[in-house]
Formats: C-alpha cells, sequence, structure tokens
C-alpha cells in the first residue's frame, strides 16, 4: 500500500468514526427543542436504517472539499451526516417491494423485513426531513447563505430534477410503464440523477462550506460529476462479478429486470475502462488545487477499485 492510498484510508476510517458518532447524537431518543416527542419504534427503525454500516463515502467527500479551503470541524461533519441521512432514506425506500423489492442491506434485513412496510416509509419521511433540519440549523453554519445555499442544493440533488427523477426513469427502465429501449446516453442521464447527483452535491457541499469562488466551485463540481459517474460504472461492474455475500445484497437485480447498463452496452471490458476515463476526468478536474486534493484523488480511485 502507498503513502498516500494509506493517508487516504486513515482519512477515511476517521471521517467514518466521526460521523457514525453524530449520527448516534441526531438519531438519539430524546426529543429536541420544537418537537413533541421521538416515538420509540420509529427511532429503533431509524437507527436501523442508519448506524453500523456503510463507508460513509458521501460526508467524506464533503469534509475532504471543505478542507480544501481550511474549513473543518463541526460544520462540514454536519453537512456531511446530513447528506447522509438523506441518502440512507433513499436506500430505505428503493428497497420496498414497491421499488426494488430487497430483503437485505449491508448484510442485514432491510427495514422493511426488520419492521414493517408502513414503518420503512415513516422511516424515509423522517430521515428525509432530518437531512434538511440538520442544514438548516445554524449549528451547521452561522452564515445564514451558506445553509439556504446546502438546502437548495441538496433539494435539487435529491428532488425531482436528480434523484427521485432518476428513480422513475430507473422504473421505466424496468418496463413497469411499457416496453423501453435505452441507449447509452438515456442510461448515462438515469444514473447521473439516480446516483450521482448525490455525489456530486456532497463535493459541491464542501465548496459550499468552504466559500469558495465560482472557478474552484465549478472545478469540484465536475469532478463530483466524474466520481458519481465512476461510482455506478464500479457498482454496476460489481454486481456482475462481486458475490451477494461479499456485498451484503442481492446481485443480478438489473440482469433478471432486463434494464441496460453501462455493462451491458459498451461490455464488461469496455465499462471498466470506461472507469479508467473518468479517473482521469476526475484527476484533470482537480489541476488547480495541487497536492492539496490528493485525497480527494485517492476518492475516485476507491471507488473504481473496491471490492463492495
Amino acid at each position: 500500500m502507498s503513502s498516500s492510498t494509506s493517508t487516504f484510508s486513515a482519512r477515511l476510517n476517521e471521517a467514518a468514526k466521526l460521523v457514525e458518532a453524530n449520527l448516534e447524537a441526531l438519531l438519539a431518543d430524546n426529543a429536541r427543542r420544537g418537537e413533541i416527542a421521538r416515538p420509540a419504534r420509529l427511532m429503533e427503525a431509524m437507527r436501523h436504517a442508519v448506524l453500523g454500516g456503510g463507508k460513509r463515502l458521501r460526508p467524506f467527500l464533503t469534509i475532504e472539499a471543505a478542507r480544501l479551503f481550511g474549513v473543518a470541524g463541526e460544520g462540514p461533519l454536519r453537512a456531511g451526516s446530513a447528506i447522509e441521512l438523506l441518502h440512507c432514506y433513499s436506500l430505505v425506500h428503493d428497497d420496498l417491494p414497491s421499488m426494488d423489492d430487497d430483503d437485505m442491506r449491508r448484510g442485514r434485513p432491510t427495514v422493511h423485513k426488520a419492521y414493517d412496510e408502513a414503518t420503512a416509509i415513516l422511516v424515509g419521511d423522517a430521515l428525509q426531513t432530518l437531512a434538511f433540519e440538520v442544514l438548516a440549523d445554524p449549528q451547521t453554519d452561522a452564515d445564514a447563505t451558506v445553509r439556504a445555499d446546502l438546502v437548495l442544493g441538496l433539494a435539487r440533488a435529491s428532488g425531482l430534477g436528480g434523484m427521485v427523477g432518476g428513480q422513475l426513469l430507473d422504473l421505466t427502465a424496468e418496463g413497469r410503464y411499457g416496453a423501453v429501449t435505452m441507449g447509452e446516453a438515456e442510461v448515462r442521464q438515469l444514473q447521473m440523477m439516480k446516483t450521482g447527483a448525490i455525489l456530486t452535491f456532497s463535493v459541491e457541499a464542501g465548496a459550499i462550506i468552504g466559500k469558495a469562488d465560482a472557478k474552484a466551485r465549478r472545478s469540484l463540481a465536475e469532478y463530483g460529476r466524474a466520481l458519481g459517474a465512476a461510482f455506478q460504472v464500479a457498482d454496476d461492474i460489481l454486481d456482475r462479478e462481486a458475490s451477494a455475500e461479499a456485498l451484503g445484497k442481492r446481485t443480478g437485480k438489473d440482469q433478471e429486470k432486463g434494464k441496460a447498463t453501462l455493462v451491458d452496452l459498451l461490455g464488461l471490458e469496455g465499462a471498466k475502462r470506461e472507469c479508467g476515463l473518468l479517473v482521469e476526468k476526475a484527476d484533470a478536474a482537480l489541476d488547480q488545487f495541487g497536492d492539496k486534493a490528493q485525497i480527494l484523488r485517492e476518492a475516485v480511485r476507491f471507488v473504481v477499485e473496491r471490492e463492495v
């Protein structure tokens, strides 16, 4: 393992521990100011959905992007945690019988299996609203403009023109609403919306907290888009090559449903070459930051080389 890779792993693990502790605090049983009560079953199911699993890549990207501008501590940690809460909500709803109908997530029963479908829907709703509450809280940043930009950015990345819209396109690709054939451009758009938009915003959130100038924000957004695309292509490759036991969830779902991926359209080797090109594109987007961005460079390599 190279020294840069070792440093990356240490920073990723350190961020994961900090995020886990912050998520535990956010999901404590005690009601906060303005709340009436936190129902025990809901809190237990929310913790099942969020705690004890995942690489915490999205908050890590927020923390590291903010670090480029000399900002660290509670602000980036809270913003990253908010993005993770929203990501976990999306997984809970994705797993529902009406969506992907999955029984396992991160090696554990999905929320609707561990509890019930109605509870899972409410868990997703609660995690989504909590994410925006965290971003809007002055504890995240004293500057109201920064908080507003964070809320706006996450809303757009996760909403109808981003993740939620991408989920609808994903259902369309399964033939839910009639026969459909998706070409490469359509598959790329679907993936950028469903998966890439939140990953891209995770990077942009760090730039917002760091009060980066327009040029730096554009560069980081370009990096985030390349990383988001690489993540999904790598995920599609893993879905073909890894076992369900290794991934902690069912594999081969897209093939079962006849849904095209870039692996289908480019071939396995072509998809791997695509990952390499996206790593180069992400690298180039970080040129203006020099050596300060080495951890972010390692992050995109981690995304394409991961085995789970």
